[in-house]
């Protein structure tokens, strides 16, 4: 898999005329191999917690573990990326990927198994929240022009979220493999030190990388200068967004279809597969929208009709209706990535790049660890899709006030040309 998306991030790379940056078919193919990871993991991991006997509560609190492990080390980042390469980084990313795949299997009481969450890279969104994002776009920004800029994080997204389709279709290996007569806590096991393997793949492709990157290919990261305030403002609102999104992050989605419908494990792999498909292919349509009506736009009216798919399939007690509406959510749900990444590069400075990237993420982080706690709670009580309707309404929120705040902020190239 991983081969198959470093090829065809060269052939996309052609179009984009940035064929000769090898570094950058390195990233893709790193955000490959970790995406696939995240695809059986956000499935696994809730399967397994409910093997060992935690309740939706414990599974929730390992949820909020997870994320806010990551908002720390993603804070570590930002301090430690003017000070060391981004290879150095990413391979330190990596190595914690490893360690965390072989340390959640060998563990079955809900102190440890929290630590580990927090300490590691488990990610219970399979989104765009985690230790190695800031790092890998900051990178990419430095590479991409102004109208290219957009796409490139398109392309980004798409080979993510098609990696995170395809290891959502693996996690229903473990079926497979209780039929041949393994047993199903060993089945579970097997696939974290799959995971443990995908980090090591990371790793081969960030050793790819120039040792000098950050000093030879772009501007010596700062902290933040002039567009302090904006980034701020932005921060602050992808804060009740990811607020928002924790209530539903794919873990807790996948154990509220366990308990609702007593969906099989294979036909949520099955789910969740299509699921990060149509995902994965709203990244380029993104872009596209983007280019034409503008990034804050695309953000806002793509993200409010998911938001009323989500509430509605709150209520709904058809399983084909649900799934039916959860995946016209997921084909919308995602514009938003690659073109508010895209808008974050564009209205701070280069040299703030990293910096802008590790101050909008860390609060989406610290957010969204808030909300599976509770949702897991929520999941517990006589009207389990409360969780769903929390997080619909908030997003919608979320929306409005951007459009509100951000409608006048243009990137560069949205801006009239000076005569």
């Amino acid at each position: 898999m991983a081969q198959w998306e470093f090829n065809r991030s060269a052939a996309l790379l052609e179009r984009l005329g940035v064929a000769g940056q090898a570094d950058v078919v390195n990233l893709y193919a790193a955000r490959a191999a970790r995406g696939f990871g995240d695809g059986f993991a956000a499935i696994i991991l809730p399967a397994y917690l409910l093997e060992i006997g935690f309740d939706p509560l414990q599974i929730g609190l390992v949820a909020t573990a997870a994320l806010l492990g990551s908002a720390a080390t993603t804070l570590a980042i930002g301090f430690l990326a003017p000070r060391y390469h981004l290879r150095t980084l990413l391979l330190a990313c990596a190595a914690l990927m490893v360690l965390t795949g072989i340390a959640i299997p060998s563990f079955q009481h809900l102190v440890f198994i929290a630590a580990i969450a927090f300490i590691g890279t488990m990610n219970p969104t399979t989104g765009d929240i985690g230790v190695h994002v800031p790092l890998e776009q900051a990178a990419l920004a430095h590479r991409a022009t102004d109208a290219d800029r957009t796409r490139v994080f398109a392309r980004y997204g798409l080979i993510g979220a098609l990696s995170i389709a395809a290891g959502a279709l693996a996690a229903g290996t473990p079926d497979l493999l209780v039929s041949l007569g393994m047993a199903r806590i060993g089945a579970l096991q097997a696939m974290f030190y799959v995971y443990a393997a995908l980090g090591l793949v990371g790793a081969l492709f960030y050793s790819r990388l120039p040792r000098a990157e950050v000093k030879e290919t772009a501007p010596r990261a700062t902290a933040l200068g002039p567009s302090r305030r904006t980034v701020y403002k932005l921060a602050a609102l992808f804060s009740l967004d990811a607020f928002a999104g924790g209530f539903t992050v794919q873990s807790l989605m996948a154990l509220w279809l366990f308990e609702r419908f007593d969906l099989s494990l294979a036909a949520a792999s099955a789910f969740f597969f299509w699921s990060n498909v149509l995902a994965a292919f709203s990244y380029p349509v993104a872009a596209r929208l983007g280019k034409r009506f503008g990034l804050v736009n695309t953000m806002v009216f793509t993200h409010i009709p998911s938001s009323v798919c989500l509430i509605l399939a709150a209520f709904s007690p058809n399983l084909t209706v649900v799934l039916a509406l959860l995946l016209v959510r997921s084909a919308l749900s995602q514009m938003d990535v690659p073109t508010r990444t895209s808008y974050v590069m564009a209205v701070v400075t280069p040299a703030e790049r990293t910096a802008a990237a590790s101050v909008t993420a860390v609060p989406r982080s610290l957010a969204s660890s808030i909300s599976p706690a509770l949702s897991g709670a929520l999941l517990s009580t006589s009207f389990a899709g409360l969780p769903l309707v929390v997080c619909g309404v908030l997003k919608i929120v979320y929306d409005l006030s951007l459009l509100f705040s951000f409608r006048h902020i243009k990137p560069p190239e949205e801006k009239e040309p000076s005569h």
